[in-house]
């Protein structure tokens, strides 16, 4: 990661959707290149790989029937990514490429995750897609434009991407009855707000953290409607990949802040209701 605080880095990073027509700087290009190239294990154990191309008028036109994702205007680079087949694969997905994400953010980078159903795309195509392999999302790349257009504004206020949910419907103490608090939190507080501060999926924040003593359960809550809507376009589960955006914010968060700790399954309290899975767990670490 860039010198530049991660904790910073998180605040900064948001959506872009309007890029300079200039590519980035080759120096950066090449930093970010090589970077995506040592992101090929993710926490949970999945293989993945993850590629920068630059843009061609092909790539812009597979953005298209995707929503307000045709509305990105001017990326001059994408960030590919497969992952194989496994139990935690989105999962680790989401953690590695938002990893990524957050490095090109470091590096002065605008970005925006393109979640669908790539596997006929040029993408596929560029990243020689094997048979065994999923792209459950692309980043658009490039220097962010010095004024938003006015669409790209409209789309963020629609998609509530300024809004967050507040503390007490994300995070938990020993059960779901107990919203957690503030104080209750100790060295945690940063690294909760900002994992609550991370990007979803239709910013639907999926992500549930439950505390007991030492440990802190993820419980992915599955939003049906949105699950329906989702397998007409694609059979893949964003949702899944939403938590592995916010399992990276918390671990780097507490990487950065010298808290101990490591990703395992845990003996968990029963979720509230039956569209809440348990996925896993951050268990301190002395």
């Amino acid at each position: 990661m860039n010198e530049e605080a991660i904790t910073e880095v998180i605040r900064r990073r948001t959506s872009c959707r309007s890029y300079e027509k200039s590519p980035a700087p080759p120096e950066v290009r090449t930093q970010l290149a090589d970077f995506c190239a040592t992101q090929t294990r993710g926490p949970l154990g999945t293989q993945a790989r993850f590629l920068l191309i630059s843009a061609t008028e092909e790539d812009r036109t597979a953005l298209k029937g995707l929503g307000t994702y045709g509305f990105i205007r001017n990326p001059t680079a994408f960030i590919l990514g497969a992952v194989k087949q496994g139990p935690y694969n989105l999962e680790d997905f989401g953690y590695l490429l938002e990893t990524i994400v957050l490095q090109a953010t470091a590096l002065g980078l605008g970005t925006c995750w393109l979640g669908g159903s790539f596997t006929r795309s040029s993408f596929a195509h560029a990243l020689a897609l094997q048979t065994e392999e999923l792209l459950p999302a692309v980043i658009a790349t490039g220097l962010p434009a010095e004024s938003p257009r006015l669409v790209d504004r409209l789309i963020r206020s629609g998609a509530g991407s300024d809004r967050r949910l507040p503390w007490e419907r994300l995070f938990f103490n020993n059960d779901f009855n107990t919203p957690l608090t503030l104080t209750e939190t100790g060295a945690y507080a940063e690294a909760l707000e900002l994992l609550r501060l991370g990007p979803s999926a239709s910013n639907r924040q999926p992500w549930r953290v439950l505390k007991t003593a030492g440990a802190w359960h993820f419980f992915l809550h599955h939003n049906p409607n949105y699950r329906k809507q989702m397998k007409l376009v694609t059979a893949i589960d964003l949702q899944r990949v939403d938590i592995g955006i916010a399992m990276s914010h918390l671990a780097l968060t507490a990487t950065a802040l010298r808290l101990r700790g490591a990703w395992q399954t845990q003996p968990f309290p029963a979720p509230p209701d039956p569209d809440t899975e348990y996925i896993i767990s951050w268990v301190e670490q002395m």
